[in-house]
């Protein structure tokens, strides 16, 4: 079971893992073709390098992130929600965030952390993902590790996202609080069976009512990372992504 498929060089072989951010204690072990791919591989990939020692650093993360988030000055969250935002205020509080205390940063700040606090509730923690386990071992196994984004270019990335769409984005981020735990069951399950077509329907749902969203969150970063993966094969070495 897993989510795992293998793309075959002139001289070497690249795994695609599907991967999980986080997970928590009771979801266990990483899938066995993890592991097989992993001890296979020489190189490690992912989407940011977690050996590398700034992003290992929380706080200076945290600051790089809230940087890329103030608003511009004269512009407030208060006015970026506009009549909506007493209503927002009031979902956001059951998660136990004061969105007064967020008036300088920008909806998708907002929506971010929301995301954060309610999986981190539900025992959601980063350093059971799979990127982490792998980094872990990859540091120990001396296995060099690449990154094809950084986490600055990632805010930068949600940043540009117009106002009206970074608004959008976190009232998806609500929406989706609601039906966290049954549509998490069902995302886990799906990733453990290796159902694909389960995960795309999941994954894919909320973005087809708002492609302003899903192209630049999904469709140009898959484009990019294309363009970094593709030489991967013309080399000797196995590398797992």
């Amino acid at each position: 079971p897993g989510v795992l498929w293998t793309v075959e060089g002139q001289h070497n072989t690249v795994y695609l893992l599907g991967s999980v951010h986080l997970l928590r204690d009771s979801d266990g072990a990483l899938p066995g073709i993890a592991e097989a791919a992993y001890a296979d591989a020489e190189q490690v990939v992912m989407e940011i390098d977690l050996d590398d020692p700034a992003v290992a650093d929380p706080a200076a993360l945290l600051d790089e992130m809230q940087r890329a988030a103030l608003l511009p000055a004269g512009t407030t969250l208060r006015g970026v929600l506009g009549s909506d935002y007493e209503s927002i205020a009031g979902q956001v509080a059951e998660a136990g965030l004061d969105l007064a205390l967020l008036e300088p940063f920008a909806p998708w700040f907002v929506a971010t952390l929301l995301m954060q606090v309610e999986l981190a509730q539900r025992g959601f923690r980063p350093e059971l993902g799979i990127e982490q386990r792998i980094a872990e071992r990859a540091a120990r196994d001396r296995k060099p590790i690449e990154g094809l984004e950084t986490p600055v270019g990632q805010f930068t990335m949600l940043a540009r996202l117009p106002l009206p769409v970074q608004k959008r984005f976190l009232e998806m981020t609500l929406e989706e609080t609601e039906s966290m735990d049954t549509e998490l069951d069902r995302l886990l399950e799906a990733w453990r069976d290796g159902d694909t077509a389960a995960l795309a329907g999941l994954l894919t749902d909320a973005y087809e009512e708002f492609p302003e969203l899903y192209r630049p969150l999904t469709e140009d970063r898959n484009r990019a990372w294309v363009e970094q993966l593709g030489p991967l094969l013309d080399d000797r070495d196995d590398y797992l992504v």
